[in-house]
């Protein structure tokens, strides 16, 4: 792909240098990650998110490429090939260019205008697209034989063959798909007797949107509802309109050829021209909707994996029941499973016991802080804890995934011995001590932070969250003597095979204390080690360069500098006087420039750091269900999900509130995430509540209102960026109930 550096950085307006350099690293097998952060200075320090559009503009333009060389190929093997169509050809910068070039070359099942064609009709075809001064009827008669039996039927094969021309003229399709473009609309209608089955998509019984504005999450539920076949979805301009533009390229005069020629016309438009443009724009439409679904759903996990973890604890964690009772489990500060339980604190006669055994795990193990799941009971078994005034911090943990994970392959190879509710419940305790080394153990699908998650193309979907998943891993590093192989195979360098390799060499060999150890893994080889080497961590090993992020491949360096001011490399490290006092440019080299020494001189003043920040307690209000709840209530919230037309709070009951993306801001934004971030604490203004439907509406910008008006200060208002654009329509309730459905289940 390195042949495509220049077309690829003129379209995406980067130095052909940075992006050649880029292809050649990727050819080489190095990965984003260790591009973006150890070989600045090959590619003028550009960032993961460019490093991935040029691969992406790489693939798109080789596929180009290869279809072209296809088309080429096929049309020069028909004998067809001329200097004028292989101008055109070259001329191509999209693939809908290509294929309508393509299109009256391609080989093609037994069409109308083929057989009449073989009829021997071509020439009367011809003779009224010339629309002479002529009467079709008499000329027709010339071409009757024994499979042309009137002149009725002469002329239909004639019109069958001008609408096939017209269907394949390149002008035509051109100016259609513009007018698609810009006038067609998407429009559903319920399909006769659907009504009560469809009674989700009522909003879209009638619904009419132009393509040029339909957002993502709407065109997304239209198609649900067609492909559960409830409606009947159309994408088409206005036909009289589509009709005089195709009718000015091709109807010439207004006499009786020029009917024969306008009635093609029509025929062509109908039977085939709007057939194909509206397969078209719905697969193109879709691929839009997908992508900005998988880019919501991408951000929104990319932030939940970078939640405050509560770090090394001594955990309690607790998945609460009613008439099972609540799982109890221990945990020691790395996570291994202690002590098991079975409480029940919601009967009366069983909670003396439950309090007991509360205590008594809290004293026998010097409990640090409690972990209870957010689910069924959550709240109430949270209120319950709070009463024993035990003095330990209580975090209500998202337990989205948590069953998944506890029927997988992986929680019955980390714990054989234990029943699934165990597993669920450890689970919770090790999510609030490092979120990122438990959700990665869970397919992004079932942690419920998507839009529309399951109707999106799934191969993409999987590919980009497997990116997003990399990208946090290595942002934040991983501790190479404690990370399961589960964390480990998402490092730069390192697949799941060499992850189980990593695991079973330091279960047989014991703890890593060099980096170089690295190199006696089974497969793990100095490519490996060289993509790997920098987002691993030895923590109190023999190096203190271990616990960083510089790369070993720069050891040489730090210690030429440390020798340089008269000190040992770990009186350097952290020791921000002395790094003040290095001047980088004596230690340029061919290999080594100026972004590569500024990032080891930040490194060292913060070695290791995590990205992340802490984690801390939150209150909710005094409320558990939805009952609790009434209009006008201003209350606490944490934000649990972002989508493009608002954003999901918890405010502590079992349904989460929706507050709309018009009730977010004071100022106009097109996108929640310009003001809001996953696990955000907020302050919201019940707006609606239907008990019914276990719907909630919130608004962010009423509860700033109301407490500015009362005297209280507000909390910080999200900050948006104002648009000339005029906002999107507020969400339906039904394409409410459908994301809370993706998140909560039936």
């Amino acid at each position: 792909m390195t042949d495509y550096a220049k077309s690829v950085a003129a379209r995406l307006g980067l130095r052909t240098m940075d992006v050649a350099a880029v292809l050649e690293l990727l050819a080489g097998g190095a990965t984003i990650p260790f591009i973006a952060r150890y070989r600045k200075d090959k590619t003028g320090a550009l960032d993961e998110v460019q490093i991935q559009q040029i691969q992406d503009e790489a693939g798109r333009q080789q596929e180009f490429a290869e279809r072209k060389a296809f088309i080429e190929k096929t049309i020069t093997e028909q004998g067809k090939m001329t200097d004028e169509l292989q101008a055109r050809i070259n001329k191509a910068e999209a693939i809908t260019e290509l294929e309508d070039i393509y299109l009256p070359y391609k080989p093609k099942r037994k069409t109308k205008a083929l057989i009449a064609r073989e009829n021997g009709l071509e020439p009367l075809a011809l003779l009224l697209l010339e629309q002479g001064a002529i009467d079709p009827a008499s000329e027709a008669a010339a071409y009757l034989n024994d499979n042309v039996q009137s002149a009725d039927e002469a002329l239909q094969g004639a019109r069958d063959i001008i609408a096939e021309m017209v269907n394949e003229d390149v002008q035509v399709r051109t100016t259609m798909r513009r007018l698609f473009e810009t006038k067609a609309a998407v429009q559903a209608k319920v399909l006769a007797d659907k009504e009560a089955e469809g009674i989700k998509y009522r909003d879209y019984f009638a619904f009419s949107e132009p393509v040029s504005k339909i957002p993502s999450h709407r065109l997304l539920a239209v198609m649900r509802g067609f492909m559960e076949g409830v409606l009947r979805l159309t994408i088409a301009p206005d036909e009289e309109e589509a009709l005089a533009l195709i009718e000015e390229l091709f109807v010439k005069r207004g006499n009786l050829a020029g009917e024969q020629v306008k009635k093609a016309v029509k025929d062509a438009y109908r039977r085939m021209l709007q057939v194909s443009l509206e397969s078209e724009f719905r697969t193109a439409l879709k691929v839009k909707a997908d992508e900005e679904a998988i880019n919501v759903f991408a951000e929104n996990l990319r932030q939940l994996l970078l939640s405050a973890p509560l770090g090394s604890k001594r955990i309690l964690a607790i998945d609460p029941g009613y008439r099972t009772g609540c799982k109890v489990v221990v945990l020691d500060d790395k996570g291994a499973l202690l002590e098991t339980g079975l409480i029940y604190i919601h009967e009366p006669g069983r909670l003396i016991d439950a309090e007991h055994k509360i205590r008594t795990l809290v004293q026998k193990h010097a409990i640090q802080a409690f972990a209870i799941g957010d689910g069924t009971a959550g709240r109430e078994t949270e209120q319950l804890v709070k009463k024993l005034n035990l003095g330990l911090p209580v975090f209500l943990v998202n337990e989205d995934g948590a069953s998944v994970y506890s029927a997988s392959e992986i929680a019955r190879e980390e714990f054989p011995d234990q029943d699934i509710t165990i597993r669920g419940a450890a689970s919770i305790g090790r999510r609030l001590m490092d979120p990122l080394a438990e959700l990665v153990k869970i397919d992004p699908k079932s942690i419920g932070v998507g839009q529309y998650q399951h109707d999106v193309n799934q191969v993409r979907l999987r590919e980009r969250l497997d990116q997003t998943v990399v990208s946090c891993v290595n942002a934040v590093g991983v501790n190479l003597n404690t990370a399961s192989k589960h964390l480990l195979s998402y490092v730069s360098g390192i697949g799941p095979s060499i992850a189980a390799n990593i695991v079973a060499y330091r279960n047989e060999a014991g703890r890593f204390e060099t980096r170089g150890e690295l190199l006696k893994v089974p497969r793990l080889g100095a490519k490996a080690y060289e993509q790997c080497a920098g987002f691993l961590r030895i923590k109190d090993g023999s190096d203190p360069l271990d616990a960083s992020a510089v790369h070993p491949e720069v050891y040489g360096i730090v210690g030429k500098m440390a020798a340089d001011l008269g000190v040992g490399v770990k009186e350097l490290i952290g020791n921000e006087k002395m790094l003040k006092e290095i001047d980088t440019r004596k230690y340029i080299t061919a290999e080594t420039g100026t972004h590569t020494l500024q990032d080891i001189l930040a490194e060292l003043k913060k070695p290791g750091l995590d990205p992340r920040s802490e984690a801390r307690q939150f209150e909710f209000a005094a409320i558990y269900s939805i009952s609790d709840v009434h209009t006008g209530m201003i209350v606490p919230g944490i934000v649990t999900n972002l989508t493009r037309f608002g954003a999901f709070v918890d405010i502590g009951v079992k349904q989460d509130g929706l507050v709309h993306v018009s009730e977010i801001a004071h100022k106009y934004i097109s996108d929640p995430n310009e003001a809001l971030k996953l696990n955000q604490e907020v302050t919201v203004k019940v707006t609606e509540v239907d008990v019914a439907r276990k719907r909630i509406a919130l608004s962010i910008k009423q509860a700033q209102e109301a407490l500015t008006l009362k005297g209280r200060p507000a909390p910080a208002k999200p900050s948006g960026r104002e648009k000339p654009a005029e906002p999107d329509k507020p969400i339906s309730m039904n394409d409410a109930l459908s994301l809370l459905k993706n998140k909560f289940g039936k």
